[in-house]
């Protein structure tokens, strides 16, 4: 499976952005996916999950209620909607699938991941 998330940039704070994750591979229907992003000199973190039949949805404490996370298996994409942004939400966003169908929260039981798209939000 291969990974390819884009839609990040520049935005006040606020603001909205919708963050994608394309993929390849006849396989990716299955897999749980997860939003991960690291901002400089922090660790990653994960931000949200959806299961792989999008059903189950989970979200990190500081995104919950403004963030998102959607999929559609005929397109094979993913999507991050963030709204009401704010300066701290600035990181770059990456996207992870897992060679299973529930969300998991700890990036290395991730087996795929996108190459990342940076998200700034300004004050």
């Amino acid at each position: 499976v291969q990974l390819q998330a884009s839609g990040g940039g520049l935005v006040q704070a606020g603001g909205s952005l919708r963050l994608s994750c394309a993929a390849s591979g006849r396989s990716f229907s299955s897999y749980a996916v997860g939003w991960f992003r690291q901002a400089p000199g922090k660790e990653r973190e994960f931000v949200a999950g959806v299961s792989w039949d999008g059903h189950n949805t989970y979200y990190s404490d500081s995104v919950k209620g403004r963030f998102t996370i959607s999929r559609d298996n005929a397109k094979n994409t993913v999507w991050l909607q963030m709204d009401s942004l704010k300066p701290e939400d600035t990181a770059v966003y990456y996207c992870a699938a897992r060679n299973e169908g529930w969300v998991a929260i700890i990036a290395n039981l991730h087996n795929y991941w996108g190459q990342g798209t940076q998200v700034t939000v300004s004050s």
